[in-house]
């Protein structure tokens, strides 16, 4: 009767060591996740700042995007123009060359 008992709680002492090393190791990785959620949280909270930050100055007015929409049309528009004028400059240089080449030609 001895020897059974002795290996009942032998048994039972090897059940709770390696139940101890089971919620040891789950409370690792559950401590693991809380550091890797609490990091997630800080950036998520550093982007909604800074979101925050971002709409403050549009509705502050400092960057009003009505306006910066109409800035970037007339910007638009003005790179137009002057591409317009490039060509028309290129043309207009491709006819001097042109008459020049024939003055040449005939000189």
């Amino acid at each position: 009767m001895k020897w059974e008992w002795r290996f009942v709680a032998e048994t039972t002492e090897s059940m709770e060591k390696e139940a101890m090393i089971r919620l040891d190791q789950a409370v690792s990785r559950m401590m693991e996740e809380m550091e890797e959620l609490q990091e997630r949280v800080r950036r998520a909270e550093t982007k909604a700042r800074d979101a925050q930050a971002l709409l403050q100055r549009f509705s502050d007015g400092d960057d009003d995007p009505a306006r910066q929409h109409d800035r970037m049309m007339a910007l638009e528009e003005e790179n137009r123009e002057l591409r317009d004028r490039l060509r028309q400059g290129r043309d207009g240089v491709e006819r001097i060359l042109g008459r020049i080449r024939f003055l040449e030609e005939e000189g």
